[in-house]
């Protein structure tokens, strides 16, 4: 049972549900693009917008906090008491691209309710579920004058472009952000009846590899055959990164994996896609990896190098034969608890310029870095999340691994000295940075009542 406090809370969040959604669509309409220095005046524009927001629902301490990239809004409720537990709410505001020519149907900023969900660029990453905690604490604040829990929001502009400034800031400011326990939700379900608690994240290691022979493009006619084509020696390196049997061929890549136990395979089945609906998801004739796992185990408990980019040579129209002077990959590699990033750069550095041809030369290079998260699921705050889950959302959550990467999970962790709880409110197919991404009207309604409880269950276990 929930007291009559939250339960007015959650009553409160239902009677002003068209006003949540409609203040949502004010935060929606600003391209807060992060990756684009174009974008630089809508970045602070919305840091301004939620601070502004904050403060009109009776937060303190309201601040727009420069980092050396984008601001950092910031915002307090403290008046539970120092004898309550403290939550830091973390949260982004940027999004990543999004234009009509990439395949929306509807303008990306400009909101657009219909088939129950709000379609906009950030509807769930990470606007709309980061809006959730702030509705979830003003239905507290707006119902009864207080909430069970002290509460801090730390709302960053750097997300999407992996959170370069974060960690500073997080340093600079740990009096500040002192927490008990931090909330995320910027993860999703695979369907509404299952709601999903993220105990693990996977980390990532990003690098660009060159391949460069001639000095000039050449002629084909008049060096071909006689010079190492780059782009040929570029996919031959590339092609060496895999074994057949599909496990990764960077000798030492494995080392540090810590092994999925039963519990966690039993748990992570429960989530498990068939090969029909895999397929069905993404449009591949096949499924492909490691086969000593399942397909959930390999998006999500298992590390991978995968390779998002190559160019090298002519791709204009008509032919031009030459044989390219470079050609260039970028890689990414997702990783598991346990494995250092740069201990997996230098790995895949190390076995790269092993296996590359004396007839060119190969440059690596570490674009960025992020920890992989693991943590354990039978804490008091994870606990207590599973049971708001029951309480509001109408179903028991099951306790599962997150194929995606954020950064700052770990990072709070390890700075902050605090368990950090994923409470994804999103759906799998949401389409996040994809063209039409949406959100589910309902399940951001539940989201509210969901964080709701969970502020009070945070509350019980200091009693």
């Amino acid at each position: 049972m929930t007291s009559p406090v939250s339960n007015s809370a959650r009553s409160y969040s239902r009677t002003h549900a068209e006003q949540f959604r409609q203040e949502l669509h004010q935060l929606l309409r600003i391209p807060s693009i992060s990756a684009d220095p174009a974008h630089a005046d809508d970045m602070q524009r919305a840091a301004a917008w939620l601070a502004n927001h904050m403060r009109s629902l009776g937060l303190d301490n309201i601040q727009v906090m420069p980092t050396a990239g984008h601001p950092v809004a910031y915002g307090e409720w403290l008046g539970a008491g120092p004898d309550k537990p403290t939550v830091l709410v973390y949260g982004h505001y940027d999004v990543v691209p999004a234009e009509m020519a990439d395949g929306w149907h509807t303008q990306p900023f400009e909101p657009v309710e219909k088939d129950g969900k709000i379609y906009a660029r950030g509807a769930t990453d990470d606007k709309g579920q980061l809006f959730i905690h702030v509705k979830a604490l003003e239905s507290y604040l707006k119902s009864s004058g207080s909430a069970p829990v002290n509460v801090k929001f730390l709302i960053e502009g750097e997300e999407e472009v992996s959170s370069p400034n974060l960690v500073p800031f997080i340093k600079e400011h740990l009096e500040l952000l002192r927490a008990d326990v931090c909330v995320i939700s910027d993860t999703s379900m695979r369907t509404m009846d299952e709601p999903a608690i993220l105990h693990s994240l996977r980390g990532m290691t990003y690098l660009e590899v060159e391949v460069r022979g001639p000095t000039d493009d050449l002629h084909s006619g008049l060096w071909g055959g006689a010079v190492h084509n780059p782009a040929l020696a570029l996919v031959e390196i590339l092609g060496k990164l895999y074994n057949p049997d599909h496990t990764i061929a960077v000798p030492g890549f494995y080392d540090d994996v810590v092994p999925l136990t039963a519990e966690e395979r039993a748990m992570i089945a429960k989530t498990d896609l068939s090969e029909e609906q895999y397929k069905q998801s993404t449009g591949v004739t096949a499924v492909w990896g490691d086969a000593s796992y399942t397909i959930r185990e390999r998006i999500s408990a298992r590390p991978t190098l995968d390779i998002n980019g190559m160019w090298s040579g002519w791709t204009g129209p008509g032919p031009k034969t030459i044989v390219p002077a470079k050609a260039g990959a970028k890689l990414s590699s997702r990783l598991v608890g346990n494995q250092d990033p740069h201990k997996i750069y230098e790995l895949i550095k190390t076995y790269i310029d092993s296996i590359a041809p004396p007839t060119v030369k190969v440059d690596v290079k570490l674009i960025t870095t992020g920890k992989a998260a693991l943590f354990p699921f039978d804490s008091p705050e994870m606990r207590a999340a599973a049971r708001a889950y029951e309480k509001a959302w109408g179903a028991t959550p099951v306790f599962t691994r997150g194929g995606g990467s954020i950064p700052v999970v770990a990072e709070i962790a390890d700075l902050m000295d605090i368990p950090v709880v994923m409470m994804g409110y999103g759906l799998d197919d949401d389409g996040l940075h994809s063209p039409n991404e949406r959100f589910s009207i309902e399940m951001f309604h539940r989201g509210v009542e969901t964080a709701i409880v969970y502020l009070e269950e945070l509350a019980q276990i200091r009693q």
